[in-house]
């Protein structure tokens, strides 16, 4: 690949290439693409989160947030419970499934992690995060 490319374009790619590599390494959970890995850790991490909350903090469109609720409870690692305050809206939950799975979940997440930045220093990668957190913050 040229080194020409708009810096655009290098995120573009590492992102279908990590999304790759992630959905294989998940497939044997039940877990797929479309960044379900993403919707679970919260869940896990913050049990009792609203639906709209997780779309919001997540940056994905209600329907996304929806099919990977919905794959996520027929999988058995979630519940939805209607909010006792708003009838419309769910709390989502983590299933002993789901608390059980959080230990494998943070190690696949954390070696896929390792893997994609091994070529690069302690310093780098700190470097790389803080230019990339930036550049989004700056958009």
């Amino acid at each position: 690949m040229s080194e020409q490319y708009p810096i655009g374009r290098w995120i573009s790619i590492l992102y279908r290439q990590n999304q790759k590599q992630l959905t294989q390494a998940l497939k044997p959970y039940g877990l797929g693409g479309g960044g379900q890995h993403a919707f679970l850790k919260n869940i896990l991490l913050r049990p009792g989160i609203r639906q709209d909350q997780l779309t919001i903090d997540l940056k994905f469109d209600k329907a996304t947030t929806a099919r990977a609720v919905q794959h996520l409870e027929q999988e058995g690692y979630i519940e939805r419970i209607a909010d006792k305050q708003d009838r419309r809206a769910y709390l989502l939950y983590p299933t002993q499934k789901g608390l059980d799975f959080l230990p494998v979940l943070l190690r696949l997440l954390e070696e896929h992690n390792a893997v994609i930045t091994r070529n690069l220093s302690k310093e780098e990668e700190a470097l790389l995060a803080g230019l990339l957190k930036k550049v989004y913050e700056e958009s």
